[in-house]
Order: structure tokens, then sequence, then C-alpha cells
């Protein structure tokens, strides 16, 4: 039990970790983290006024209230310390009344951290079902989830 709970840990550790690199208001009970196969995917969708001036240019993101960032970072489960994978990822946004938008992810390097970063426009309330598909090197898993943005 307690190297299951050293896991746990360090896991939350490096997606804190992963999320302070863009801002220090995330809060982690919006992390989600969902398993596929061997992959253990870190999922956050936000808005992108939560980054710092100097984070988002960096990363050449546009800070905006009608602009969302979602971010997804890869673990290999398989591997001692779930070290982050890099893979090959793609996904789409759809609203409740069908529009579909194509979400273009970038990989980002710091350090050992990879993380993949997409940026979408938004309406106030508007939710989004997320399809991403993610290729680890074992086949493609796909990873679904929905959020609603607001506009402050």
């Amino acid at each position: 039990m307690n190297k299951l709970y050293q896991q746990i840990t360090k896991t939350v550790a490096i997606t804190l970790l992963l999320l302070t690199a863009f801002t220090n208001t995330v809060m982690a009970k919006n992390v989600n983290v969902q398993t596929l196969g061997s992959m253990e995917v870190h999922y956050i969708a936000l808005d992108s006024t939560f980054l710092t001036p100097a984070i988002a240019k960096k990363n050449n993101i546009e800070r905006s209230r009608y602009n969302a960032l979602i971010n997804i970072s890869v673990l290999d489960a398989n591997l001692k310390n779930h070290p982050a994978k890099s893979v090959l990822i793609s996904g789409t946004a759809q609203n409740n009344i069908g529009q579909s938008t194509t979400l273009d992810f970038k990989e980002v390097k710091e350090g050992s951290a990879i993380y993949y970063l997409a940026q979408l426009h938004y309406k106030n309330k508007e939710m989004f079902h997320f399809t991403i598909k993610i290729n680890g090197g074992n086949g493609q898993k796909t990873l679904k989830f929905d959020h609603t943005f607001y506009v402050d």
C-alpha cells in the first residue's frame, strides 16, 4: 500500500509540476486522469486567461476570455516512475449544436516533461465534447471528455 501511495503522490506531483509551468492559479481538482492501455493520460481544459502573459507569449498562446487551452500529458504507466511519453495526438471538439473544430496540438518539451497544447475559441456557457486520439506506439486509444466554458 505504501508503494502505491508513493506512486499516486508522484503522479500528482508530476501533473502539478506540468500545470505550474502554465499557471499558478490552476487547482489540482481540475486535473483529470484516465488510463488508456499503458498510457496514463492527464488532461485539462481551461480559460487561456489563467496563463500569465509571459507563459502565453513563450508558448505562442492567445490569451482571451474567448479562448481555451487544452493541455494533455501522457505518462508511460509500464515504466518505473511513469516517465513522460512522446505520442502522436489529434483531436476534435464538437459543441452541442454539432459544430466541430479540429484541434491543432503542439508538442512542448521542458526538461523531462512533455505535454501537448491546443487552443479553442468558445462562447459563454458553450459545452464541448472532446475526442482525442492518442497513439503511444502500441496502437491508437481514444480519450473522450466534456467541458463547459464560461466567459468571465
